[in-house]
């Protein structure tokens, strides 16, 4: 079993900045990517970027790249997302997945970007 808990979402002006943080903790070797995905009101779960644990690759939705970097602390077992910025369009709750044999989703963290 592996738990995913999210943190440091909060109420940004556009422009701003945010970062968020994903503990994850468990059967920690069994993962193989840790991914950030996001959800507003009336759509669906959308990927916003992912890290390889092996490797350290990372990807990116065409909609955050250049402004969100996804990144990790290996000796605290947590993944980072620095979002840069922010559009109110970014507003959702934000979402972190461990994924390995199975795929672990946290509670999730709302972030709205509002004047």
């Amino acid at each position: 079993q592996v738990q995913v808990v999210e943190s440091g979402g909060a109420l940004v002006q556009p422009g701003g900045s945010l970062r968020l943080s994903c503990v994850v903790s468990g059967s920690i070797e069994s993962v193989n990517t840790m991914n950030w995905y996001r959800q507003a009101p009336g759509e669906e779960r959308e990927f916003v970027a992912r890290i390889v644990i092996r490797g350290g690759r990372r990807d990116y939705a065409d909609s955050v790249r250049g402004r969100f970097t996804i990144s990790r602390d290996n000796a605290r077992n947590t993944v980072f997302l620095q979002m840069n910025s922010l559009k109110p369009e970014d507003t959702a709750v934000y979402f972190c997945s461990a994924r390995g044999d199975r795929n672990y989703w946290g509670q999730g963290t709302q972030v709205t970007v509002s004047s």
